[in-house]
């Protein structure tokens, strides 16, 4: 694994899911550009109460700032080009919302 900081926006909205063990999860997917100008798609998974509560409070598109456990992947399209993904476990996130001060709304 590798540890990286993820920005992108919010592609869809996040999803609480529940493991076998009967703990909650959220998972979303972040769009992301590479520094040529290409997409990559994160898979994101979060454990972290504080983390779940602000993956889901977020709408599609939202811009969000990610940092935690990095895995590269790949995937094929319906084309069957070989696309980069990365997925990722979640330990901290970071919104445009943070930055806001109570009473500024």
């Amino acid at each position: 694994m590798i540890d990286g900081l993820v920005g992108g926006r919010l592609y869809g909205e996040a999803q609480i899911r529940t493991g076998q063990n009967g703990k909650r999860f959220v998972t979303c997917k972040v769009r992301a550009t590479t520094n040529d100008g290409d997409t990559i798609f994160v898979n994101v998974i979060a454990f972290d109460d504080d983390v779940q509560t602000t993956l889901l409070a977020l709408a599609d598109a939202d811009s969000v700032a990610l940092s935690g456990a990095l895995t590269p992947k790949v995937w094929t399209d319906k084309n069957g080009l070989v696309k980069p993904a990365m997925d990722m476990i979640a330990h901290r996130v970071m919104t445009a919302h943070d930055g806001r001060r109570e009473g500024d709304d």
